[in-house]
């Protein structure tokens, strides 16, 4: 009896950037079964994209690139090739990768034109928009030409109801995991040429406002004798530079630029910073808990799904001084900071494992084709 060929999923991303959407989008590809699933990735011709599409070349997956839409009658002209497009890989699954409730609109109307059999969109983190009759009517669009959302934490998916009006019923929860870290021995030179003989608190962000890493720079100047490690890059790295020179801080704060080597630098930290303003469930706070780094993030949803007082300090967003306060107050109780780090890794590993979301995502695909 021949063995049958495997299922065509076709996944979209519209985004600009390398970020965490990125990220958790190459956890599921690289854990797809090749013997049940062939994963294919459309991806937006920019250089922001280039990463993600190398990275999925390396993991053997297909890419396409799809020319970056800057006018909605482009998007709209677009339809009938990409709906062409997906008919040709013989589409089995179409998954969109959304980085706020409006991206990935054409493609997801796209393989509803093509009749791809299951149709699902994650969403990565709930972006609040203005009550409009244009903005309404899109997202609702979506959700008709949608089988599932997929939502990475309780948050989003009570946002996509409460705010959009999606069905329960039509709402999966499958939360951002991580893969278990791999055995890093702390770089005593790196950890010198960062920080010398002081704390180090590292943060692994995109440089925009939605990570409230100004509110960091503010912090630091409430924190003498710590020194802040950001590694991303993004549109505000000039204006956050700038700010820490202004507060006097520069020397502390230090701007490492986009980094492959995030493992390393969670090796040397004493402790995780993310002072995001929203988030969905953030990967770079799961990869640092099971890392088993003392964590200090805003309380905000999704992320306070994720930090709270048996595993990390939540402080208020936007409030540079209950962060400083969060950050001293890891750095004073050692002992307590500890144990809070080893209940958040044992947590993670336990509960947010990457083959974990890789076979809840495989089951959704599953139940929607045997439907």
């Amino acid at each position: 009896m021949s063995t049958p060929a495997p299922h065509t999923v076709v996944h979209y991303s519209d985004s600009t950037a390398f970020g965490g959407t990125e990220r958790a989008l190459l956890q599921l590809l690289k854990g797809l079964d090749r013997a049940r699933w062939r994963p294919v990735l459309f991806h937006a011709d920019v250089p922001g994209a280039r990463q993600l599409a190398e990275e999925a070349a390396t993991l053997g997956v297909p890419t396409h690139a799809v020319a970056a839409v800057e006018r909605a009658m482009q998007g709209v002209v677009s339809l009938p090739a990409l709906a062409r497009a997906f008919r040709r890989e013989r589409a089995a699954v179409f998954h969109a990768h959304q980085t706020w409730s409006l991206s990935c609109r054409y493609g997801i109307v796209a393989a509803a034109m093509a009749r791809v059999p299951a149709r699902v969109a994650s969403a990565q983190l709930f972006l609040e928009m203005p009550k409009l009759i244009g903005i309404d009517a899109q997202h609702a669009l979506l959700t008709r030409s949608l089988h599932r959302h997929v939502a990475v934490s309780r948050f989003v998916a009570r946002r996509l109801h409460e705010r959009f009006s999606v069905p329960m019923n039509r709402i999966v929860v499958i939360p951002n995991a991580v893969e278990p870290p791999p055995a890093v021995t702390a770089d005593a030179r790196l950890r010198a040429e960062i920080a010398g003989d002081q704390p180090l608190a590292l943060t692994v962000a995109r440089l925009d406002a939605q990570k409230g890493i100004a509110h960091l720079v503010d912090a630091a100047e409430l924190v003498p004798g710590v020194v802040f490690a950001i590694a991303g890059d993004g549109p505000d790295r000039a204006v956050l530079e700038a700010r820490a020179a202004e507060r006097g801080v520069g020397a502390r704060v230090r701007f490492l630029g986009h980094r492959r080597d995030v493992p390393a630098l969670l090796a040397i930290a004493d402790l995780f910073v993310l002072p995001s303003l929203y988030e969905g469930f953030p990967l770079s706070v799961l990869e640092a808990m099971a890392a088993g780094v003392p964590v200090v993030a805003t309380a905000i949803g999704g992320t306070d799904e994720l930090v709270s007082s048996d595993t990390g300090i939540a402080v208020a967003p936007a409030d540079p001084r209950a962060l400083a306060d969060g950050i001293r107050a890891l750095l004073a109780d050692r002992g307590g900071t500890a144990r809070r780090a080893a209940t958040a890794r044992e947590r993670v590993l336990t509960s947010h494992s990457a083959s974990t979301m890789v076979a809840s995502m495989s089951a959704l695909y599953e139940s929607l084709l045997a439907r």
